[in-house]
């Protein structure tokens, strides 16, 4: 598939900056999240990478061929990505079929072909026994399936998903953290998920990118931004926390009040230390 490569990336609105510089890389089949509270700049992000948004400044690459530069901006419907809404964005005139095959008739696929990857598609995202169905006689969790196979049937090089989970009940939502993951294993495809639901990126990803107010505050595995948070608002975004002040050294942090906790770290000084409820042991 494909890797996404985002050099030096800013965007202003009028005055107002939204993304502060950014450089990363996104491998080839790994499953990136941008998670943070809303209006961070995580969806703007993504917008960019679609080609929904131009960048300020910076420049995008998928594979090698830039998408966004300078000179350069490729259109949406020319960066073969595949792309699935919140709102799911399922045509409610049209059938699961038609909903699904519709790319693929806009790229003058012939007939035979459209079939045979419609239902391919729609055997891998759990829906053949609804082919016919319209729109209104599935269930939420079915109409984020066709969205799914619709970005997923002209073989895209990178499947960009916005917060798809949000609109579907607890139990649901769990669910389709599974079967979102299996298909990208299935499908071998780079992906950008979009999210504030902390859990979600945790089980998900292979990498997290933490926003807040425009800025990357960390890029880690999720056990890395669990364990080892870069600051404060990581620590207190990802799970619960309790924040302690005291001063280290020697491998102990001593409280305002006296008493002293164990430490694995090497600062000394006045710190801020994140404690963890299951780092807690009562004697």
């Amino acid at each position: 598939m494909s890797s996404i490569t985002l050099t030096n990336i800013t965007k202003y609105y009028g005055d107002v900056q939204v993304i502060q510089t950014f450089s990363e890389v996104f491998s080839d089949k790994e499953f990136i999240t941008l998670l943070g509270p809303s209006g961070c700049g995580k969806t703007t992000m993504l917008r960019m990478i679609a080609g929904f948004e131009r960048p300020t400044t910076g420049e995008i690459k998928i594979d090698d061929k830039i998408v966004s530069g300078l000179d350069v901006f490729v259109p949406p419907n020319l960066r073969n990505i595949g792309m699935v809404f919140q709102s799911y964005a399922v045509w409610p005139h049209m059938n699961v079929f038609n909903n699904v095959a519709y790319p693929l008739k806009i790229q003058k696929v012939a007939k035979s072909e459209i079939t045979t990857r419609v239902e391919n598609i729609l055997e891998a995202v759990h829906l053949s026994p609804y082919i016919s169905r319209m729109p209104n006689e599935l269930s939420g969790g079915q109409q984020q399936r066709v969205a799914l196979a619709r970005a997923l049937v002209s073989n895209p090089r990178v499947l960009l998903l916005d917060e798809p989970l949000s609109n579907l009940d607890a139990k649901l939502r769990e669910t389709m953290r599974y079967e979102i993951k299996d298909i990208q294993k299935k499908f071998g495809i780079t992906v950008v998920y979009v999210t504030h639901d902390q859990t979600e990126a945790i089980e998900m990803s292979d990498r997290v990118i933490v926003f807040n107010r425009g800025i990357v505050q960390q890029v880690d595995t999720p056990l890395n931004i669990y364990s080892h948070p870069a600051n404060e608002f990581v620590a207190d975004f990802i799970g619960k926390v309790s924040f302690v002040h005291g001063r280290a050294s020697d491998g102990y942090i001593a409280l305002d009040d006296g008493q002293k906790i164990s430490c694995n770290g090497r600062k000394t000084g006045d710190v801020i230390a994140a404690v963890r409820p299951e780092s807690v042991t009562v004697f």
